[in-house]
């Protein structure tokens, strides 16, 4: 299939987030975004989940370059691991805040020296095989890009994370008049945006919200708390403006919340008038009516700041009643129960919550419906791929595309491992590749079948048994009575009359192997494990790990 281009999704279909695609043609490569996602509560002791990367290790050198939509993780956040595991492209392409923001980023990876370079939209340059271009588009961070990727048998486009606002907060609408000529020139491929697919109708703009903030906040007597996504660089700065209008301090709680927030002013993207930022530390030093704090948090994430505030575990903050605590934010798909146990521990507080089903404080950063219809009119694919949503909304896209005049036979709804092959004699799908997930476990990666996740999973399901037993290493004599330690087992009818009867069975067990000649330790240890799992269940109708230790002396 040379005379077509192979486009393989890694991440991003069929779920929220992790978004990553590989476009190949000529033996050459562009990868387009690099993003992660973040950990269920099921994956326990996981920090991110990446896209599995395999069908990329070794070949850093076909890599042309590394293409970023923009500054979100869920498409920059793989970067790191990226680069380290894979090795440096050419070339890492995107807008001034995406840079910014990546560079912040590799630079704690001590990955400084990664060849990110600034690409201005409309400007056109060459990648071996593939000539690209970022379009300007409109989101919930500033300098989001759509990439155009050319190749000598047809264009494709990634639109990445986008909505059709014509009043973003500054000032910069959709390149329109772009996406039609992309479509009057014509686009062999679009693969499309699908996550609001299930929203019918436009989208409301971003700066609708900064007057709704406005009156939220007038209605509010002490101190107000606000959360949302530490890159929505737009929402903070709506959030100041709201706050230099009644006369309260801001203080950015949350390291992500700062960093970002001064990368975006270095730019000269955000601005806060002199003197309204406050340090966390001194929030207490003002009246609670002076005072609003921009918080981390939004989706209920563990570690977050709000979630620390709600647990009375933040150093500099701690909710009390007559605290208003505002979501900025609609929960992502996946965290909607952590979001509602941080709202119930507020409410518990005697803290009070708004939401955005009370008032219209948050805008969504992708367009709904009618804007998806907007995107295929203007660029008028001749095939179209739906990536960015789980499979509903994959499904959804597609019937959007059809709706508007898009063949169903062009139309692929594919899934991550899924290549597609595409070019103007028509497109079919592949063979599977490698796909799925890594995970990064403190600063390891970890495949999801790692024996030590799964034991993870089994301890908190049953507990763990650990039997820690001395024998004499010339006649294997039992010289000590067992160690029973058991931890998160349950309730036990008698505890201390089952650990005895443990210890009974394993005395029994190591005095018969001393009789019959056994001396192997490990096989010792073996055998021990299968006879005490044997007893365990048998009694508790439970099957813990049972983690047998036999020591000579």
């Amino acid at each position: 299939m040379s005379d077509r281009i192979k486009i393989l999704p890694l991440g991003g279909l069929g779920e929220i987030g992790k978004n990553m695609t590989v476009v190949e043609y000529g033996g050459k490569i562009v990868v387009v975004d690099t993003g992660l996602m973040f950990p269920t509560p099921q994956m326990l002791g996981i920090d991110l989940v990446l896209p599995d990367f395999e069908y990329l290790r070794g070949r850093a050198e076909d890599i042309e370059a590394i293409v970023l939509t923009h500054g979100h993780e869920d498409h920059v956040g793989a970067l790191p691991y990226v680069l380290r595991e894979v090795g440096m492209p050419k070339v890492i392409y995107g807008g001034m805040l995406t840079v910014g923001m990546v560079r912040s980023k590799l630079d704690e990876h001590k990955l400084g020296n990664a060849p990110l370079t600034e690409l201005p939209a409309g400007q056109k340059v060459d990648a071996g095989p593939f000539g690209i271009e970022l379009v300007h588009l409109s989101h919930s961070i500033p300098d989001m890009r759509g990439v155009i990727i050319t190749t000598d048998i047809g264009r494709v486009f990634f639109t990445g994370d986008y909505k059709f606002d014509q009043t973003p907060v500054d000032g910069r609408p959709a390149d329109v008049a772009r996406l039609a000529e992309l479509g009057s020139d014509g686009l062999l491929l679009l693969c499309g945006d699908s996550t609001n697919s299930d929203r019918a109708g436009v989208s409301p703009s971003e700066s609708s919200v900064g007057p709704a903030l406005l009156e939220t906040f007038s209605s509010c007597k002490g101190r107000i708390i606000v959360t949302s996504f530490a890159s929505n660089i737009h929402r903070v700065q709506q959030v100041i403006d709201a706050a230099e209008a009644l006369d309260r301090k801001v203080a950015l709680v949350g390291r992500s919340m700062r960093k970002n927030f001064n990368i975006a002013s270095n730019l000269g993207i955000a601005k806060a008038p002199q003197g309204i930022l406050i340090q966390p530390r001194d929030i207490e030093d003002f009246p609670d009516e002076r005072v609003v704090v921009m918080s981390t948090g939004s989706q209920g994430e563990p570690f977050s700041a709000l979630r620390r505030m709600a647990n009375n575990d933040h150093r500099d903050l701690e909710l009390h009643s007559g605290d208003t605590v505002v979501f900025s934010a609609s929960p992502v798909p996946g965290n909607e129960r952590a979001v509602n146990e941080t709202i119930d521990r507020i409410y518990e507080i005697g803290a009070s919550v708004i939401t955005a089903k009370d008032a219209p404080i948050h805008a969504s950063g992708h367009g709904f419906g009618e804007e998806i219809k907007m995107m295929l009119n203007l660029t008028k694919p001749k095939y179209v791929m739906p990536v960015h949503g789980d499979f509903q909304r994959i499904r959804l896209h597609s019937q959007l595309a059809q709706s508007v005049g898009v063949p169903e036979e062009n139309i692929f709804k594919g899934r991550n491992g899924l290549p597609l092959y595409v070019g103007p004699d028509g497109g079919e799908f592949g063979e599977e590749e490698k796909s799925g997930v890594i995970y990064v476990d403190g600063i390891d990666l970890a495949d999801p079948n790692d024996a030590s996740l799964r034991d993870r999973r089994t301890i908190s399901a049953d507990g763990i048994f650990i039997v820690i037993s001395t024998i004499a290493g010339d006649n294997g004599d039992v010289v000590a009575d067992p160690e029973v330690i058991l931890r998160g087992v349950g309730p036990l009818d008698n505890e201390q009359k089952f650990t005895d009867e443990i210890k009974d069975m394993v005395e029994d067990s190591l005095e018969k192997k001393a009789k019959s000649g056994v001396r192997n330790v490990e096989l010792i240890q073996d055998d021990l494990h299968d006879e005490l799992a044997k007893f365990i269940h048998k009694r508790l109708k439970r099957r813990p790990m049972v983690v047998p230790v036999v020591v000579e002396v």
